[in-house]
């Protein structure tokens, strides 16, 4: 059925392209000269239809992607038939190698250093970096030998992270040393403070129970990292132990309706280990709201009642029960 599908239209395009003859076409730039394509037999029409289906969200993968510019799609169309037909050389093979690498650098490597070295009295320098690392490549040794420049670069980049880590820490604990003289800001021992936005009047979670919570977090300059108030349903449920120390010791404050305003220390919150969008060392501020108090379920014994087997004896014979 898919063979004569696929042979019947081309047989169809074939007729339509004779009627429309005297109609100017806009052909794309090819490689490859193109003949007229003809399914003759089942082997044909599978291989061709594989062709096609294969191709299936291409285009949106090179735009989207790739981040090619649909403006340049011919020359897309060049290098991908001329990559697929001809017979690929050493020469070839070394150039693509040489574009891979590249690519890796620009797009993973310098960004990676980038980020390691904001926040330090170090600054990147895109050339400076290539051309030691092209030099490296090519065994020129003539400033620095890559044992060298190894040593160096890890004893600095362990400076940079100790430097970071200190003046992260130092940061937090300023703001949080201003955050405590304003009015209705509450310190506990841990370090954990907080400010009572609504007093709820239910009752107040153990460690085990179940919380019901909104929550929004943000970093102290203001920037949100996570929103339950963005997502649908806005409500999320744990335990207090599966949280972070600073929302374990405030949910086993805050009775139920209660709306408070936490400022956590990053020693109570993620620590050294950033996440995603939370850099490493970071106090943090969250509005959290508790909505519902669900208490441990208790275990009950329960008596299970024997049951009675039917014997032979005890059973009546159908006939007698159908009346």
């Amino acid at each position: 059925m898919l063979a004569l599908a696929i042979v019947a239209g081309a047989a169809c395009s074939e007729a339509t392209a004779k009627k429309d003859k005297k109609q100017k076409k806009v052909i794309p730039a090819a490689v490859v000269e193109k003949s007229i394509v003809t399914l003759q037999t089942r082997a044909d029409s599978v291989n061709y239809a594989a062709g096609k289906s294969f191709s299936t969200g291409l285009i949106g993968y090179v735009t989207d992607k790739l981040k090619v510019d649909t403006a340049y799609m011919a020359d897309f169309m060049k290098s991908l038939e001329r990559s697929l037909y001809e017979v690929e050389t050493p020469q070839q093979k070394a150039e693509e190698a040489g574009k891979h690498i590249a690519k890796i650098v620009k797009e993973q490597m310098l960004p990676n250093l980038k980020k390691e070295l904001d926040g330090s009295d170090v600054a990147l320098d895109e050339k400076m970096f290539l051309r030691a690392f092209t030099d490296a490549v090519e065994n020129d040794n003539s400033v620095l030998s890559l044992q060298e420049a190894s040593g160096y670069f890890e004893s600095n980049m362990k400076a940079i992270k100790e430097q970071k880590t200190e003046a992260a820490k130092a940061a937090g604990k300023a703001w949080l040393a201003e955050n405590a003289k304003k009015e209705g800001v509450k310190v506990l021992p841990s370090g954990l403070q907080y400010k009572v936005l609504t007093e709820g009047n239910g009752p107040v979670a153990q460690r085990d129970d179940d919380v019901v919570v909104k929550y929004e977090g943000k970093l102290t300059d203001g920037t949100i990292f996570d929103s339950s108030y963005q997502r649908n349903p806005q409500t999320t449920t744990f335990k207090p132990t599966q949280v972070i120390k600073g929302w374990t010791e405030a949910l086993c404050m805050m009775p139920q309706g209660s709306v408070w305003e936490l400022y956590i220390p990053e020693d109570l919150a993620y620590g050294g280990y950033a996440r995603e969008k939370i850099p490493a060392y970071s106090t943090l501020i969250f509005k959290v709201e508790v909505v519902e108090v669900k208490p441990k379920a208790e275990v009950k014994d329960v008596k299970q009642t024997p049951v009675t087997k039917v014997t032979k004896a005890t059973k009546k014979p159908a006939a007698r029960r159908a009346k």
